[in-house]
């Protein structure tokens, strides 16, 4: 092929893209708009939106307000053209959730499943995982692939678990699950995949610190926009920081260490109760005792975050399964605390809160695949 046909070839899927992108970012768009906004000509953009329209990509909805003339058609991508699956592995269960184009939940459900490093595991949660498709007649060729966030740090090439201890699955393998799947698969840590749902929803941040508030407790480092991994992906293990060399036993084999103070386990052994019992009794008001356990929490809580905030000068994000139990005036609390010793006082603004609670790692692993998509297109 000649230089000039392949440019061609590589111009007609510049435009193509620039025209995708577009409508995509737009969520809703006119020709016109499209011809104006990047003063391409109106017949290549004609030709564009025909040739989406027909691999099924966008669709018209419906018609803009008249300004005078003919009402102009309203241009959407179609949300759903391709969908992707997200699965978040706990001990005793896992997550299972799908997302459309825009990041948007379509699907959840809790499957309970004991953990165990073994093939019968492995083929049951992938049973379960296809079982869930079927019932949602989800089409073959609209799955992007299946994303699996699990607690445990993974190899660079995110093949294997290198260290998990909480679930006992250190060398837990990728190929373990797609062996019995027929679509891709892909495995990440779950704070990492909790970092990638809080950068798809704060697409402005630079930087940032996640504190993943699950179960067991876990966090994040983001620079340029990017997930810092680490040289043996282990960046951003704030659940490992001593806040008390004579503080209780952790997983780890370590004393202090802040999982043993600002996870959900450790907030719920605290208390007595499950924390879906511990919030709304420690809202009303009515137990000193409760009181005093969630100001020690948040103390703990704001101590880490002030020394983090030493180190990486960023916004704090508060994600995963504790988030959404959150008030202002908790945040106000944690605030006061924080700068109380810092000399770096902390603004408001500087706090953010995840809105997706338990089902944040499965769905921050669903995008991993739906960003390779958008980049492809």
């Amino acid at each position: 092929m000649s230089d000039k046909g392949m440019t061609t070839i590589n111009l007609k899927k510049i435009n193509r893209s620039k025209v995708y992108q577009y409508i995509y970012k737009q969520k809703l768009a006119s020709k016109l708009q499209i011809v104006q906004d990047l003063q391409m000509a109106l017949s290549t953009v004609s030709q564009n939106l025909s040739l989406l329209e027909e691999e099924g990509l966008i669709e018209r909805n419906g018609y803009f307000d008249s300004t005078g003339g003919r009402k102009a058609h309203a241009i959407r991508i179609v949300p759903d053209f391709k969908i992707a699956i997200g699965i978040g592995i706990l001990k005793d269960m896992f997550h299972i959730i799908a997302v459309d184009l825009y990041g948007n939940v379509i699907h959840t459900d809790t499957i309970p499943l004991p953990y165990s490093n073994t093939a019968a595991y492995y083929e049951q949660a992938a049973k379960k995982i296809s079982e869930c498709i079927t019932k949602n007649q989800y089409k073959e060729e609209s799955i992007l692939g299946i994303s699996i966030a699990t607690q445990g740090i993974t190899s660079s090439d995110h093949t294997t678990v290198t260290y998990g201890n909480i679930m006992d699955n250190t060398g837990m393998s990728l190929a373990n699950f797609s062996r019995y799947l027929s679509y891709p698969c892909h495995l990440e840590h779950d704070s990492k995949s909790a970092a990638c749902l809080e950068l798809w929803n704060h697409p402005d941040l630079d930087s940032a610190v996640i504190l993943l508030l699950n179960r067991n407790m876990g966090g994040a480092i983001i620079t340029n926009h990017q997930i810092h991994q680490g040289r043996s992906m282990h960046s951003g293990i704030i659940e490992h920081m001593c806040i008390n060399p004579d503080g209780p036993l952790c997983y780890c084999g370590n004393r202090g260490c802040l999982e043993s103070y600002c996870s959900a386990n450790s907030l719920e052994h605290s208390a007595g109760l499950h924390i879906k019992e511990f919030f709304p009794s420690l809202r009303e008001g009515k137990s000193p005792q409760l009181t005093q356990i969630w100001e020690d929490y948040l103390n703990h809580l704001a101590f880490a975050i002030k020394n983090l905030n030493l180190t990486v000068d960023a916004p704090v994000i508060l994600s995963g399964y504790l988030a959404p139990y959150f008030t202002e005036e908790d945040i106000d609390y944690l605030l006061k605390r924080i700068n109380l010793t810092s000399p770096f006082p902390l603004e408001r603004d500087y706090i953010l809160v995840g809105v997706h609670g338990q089902y944040t790692p499965a769905i921050g692993a669903a995008l991993f695949y739906v960003e390779q998509f958008l980049q492809s297109v």
